[in-house]
């Protein structure tokens, strides 16, 4: 089975939109553990548009499954992160002012950098993940910065059509599996796509879902939505 991580930065936005705390950022982050959630997700950005950086340690004091900080490797949140102690760091190249993580990293060309801080978040204990696309080429170099997964990009996976996409995710998750290398993935990934992602790659361990799951959750319910993500993540 697949673990389902609820990305909650678009409950934050929501919250951010009218200032105070509604919704409680916290007591979602619990619920949504409650109603089986098997992690929590974060991308606390430069701007703070959705989940602030006084967020983290309100949430790495209540989520008991496992806490997910995502972002992009700046000073500041090389700080935030180890000071806090999530169980995974994802690693994504946005710039600044992106609206959101629509490419993966070029581990040739940021290998050294990249190598450095891997293993910065590696020796204060913290499980680390880089955010791919599905590019048999970048696999090798991001063993080679000691990370211990890959989160693969499917953003390109969720926009197209036929197979061709889906054989290059199952390709590349193969060869990072064969390398000792973890496999996630997520973006855009929702109802209508997920069990055939899913059924696709078994080495598949970790789905993030937000922005779809949130939607879902104005029609369904938050505690029915989680469910109904669940199953899908359950292998034939």
């Amino acid at each position: 089975m697949t673990r389902l991580s609820v990305n909650i930065n678009k409950v934050a936005l929501i919250r951010n939109a009218r200032g105070g705390n509604l919704p409680d950022l916290r007591k979602f982050a619990i619920d949504c553990e409650k109603f089986g959630a098997e992690g929590i997700t974060v991308h606390p950005r430069p701007d703070e548009r959705h989940v602030r950086f006084d967020d983290i340690p309100i949430l790495k004091e209540v989520v008991t499954t496992e806490f997910n900080i995502e972002g992009y490797p700046s000073k500041k949140f090389i700080e935030l992160v180890i000071s806090n102690k999530p169980h995974q760091v994802t690693l994504v190249p946005d710039p600044p002012g992106v609206l959101t993580s629509n490419t993966g990293w070029n581990t040739l060309e940021n290998q050294s950098f990249l190598q450095e801080v891997v293993q910065e978040f590696k020796q204060a204990g913290i499980r680390t993940s880089l955010f791919l696309n599905a590019d048999i080429t970048m696999v090798e170099p991001a063993a080679s910065t000691g990370t211990d997964r890959i989160e693969l990009y499917t953003g390109d996976y969720a926009s197209s059509e036929g197979d061709e996409r889906l054989l290059q995710h199952v390709e590349t998750a193969r060869i990072a599996h064969n390398m000792g290398l973890g496999v996630n993935a997520g973006h855009d990934l929702n109802l209508m796509n997920l069990k055939r992602y899913v059924d696709s790659i078994p080495s598949l361990l970790e789905v993030s879902i937000g922005h779809a799951l949130i939607s879902d959750a104005l029609y369904y319910g938050i505690q029915n939505t989680i469910g109904m993500y669940k199953r899908l993540t359950r292998r034939i």
